[in-house]
């Protein structure tokens, strides 16, 4: 029995760029979706400057820079933190478009109810009847029932 070999996983390492208090990199459109670099850049505002920039088409480039100094290992950490939130947010980005319809199907249903659809007039109607009906909550008028109106003076 002979071994197959196995293909080579063809990986690409997060490239980054690090600077004074900073740290860059650019991110591909075909991989991410440009509302997920929004999403995943929303979360890291009360933690850093974020400069989003367009290097080429399908090509963003992002620029985190802290607000505080920090070492070369901190803004490491801050870069693959950004990597993990920015897959999170794709992966969210991609749900969230694959249920849509049945989002929307829960929305037509809530507004709509199960037994068709209600017209304006039978809402109407309900809301008449509603305010037709004696309220039990209703509070009695202190001058109604004086001694006076009992004893039929004015």
């Amino acid at each position: 029995m002979t071994e197959q070999a196995q293909p080579e996983a063809e990986t690409e390492d997060f490239a980054f760029d690090l600077g004074e208090r900073e740290i860059s990199f650019s991110i591909d459109e075909d991989l991410y979706a440009l509302d997920a670099i929004y999403g995943a850049s929303y979360l890291f505002v009360d933690r850093c400057y974020l400069f989003l920039s367009r290097l080429a088409e399908r090509k963003v480039h992002v620029r985190l820079r802290t607000k505080e100094p920090s070492s070369e290992a901190e803004l490491e950490a801050l870069a693959g933190e950004f990597a993990n939130e920015l897959l999170n947010s794709q992966l969210r980005f991609r749900i969230g478009r694959a249920t849509a319809g049945i989002r929307a199907q829960y929305m037509a249903r809530a507004f709509f109810g199960s037994g068709g659809s209600s017209t304006i007039q039978d809402l109407l109607a309900e809301l008449d009847a509603e305010e037709l009906a004696e309220d039990a909550l209703e509070v009695p008028v202190p001058w109604k029932d004086s001694p006076a109106q009992q004893k039929g003076e004015s």
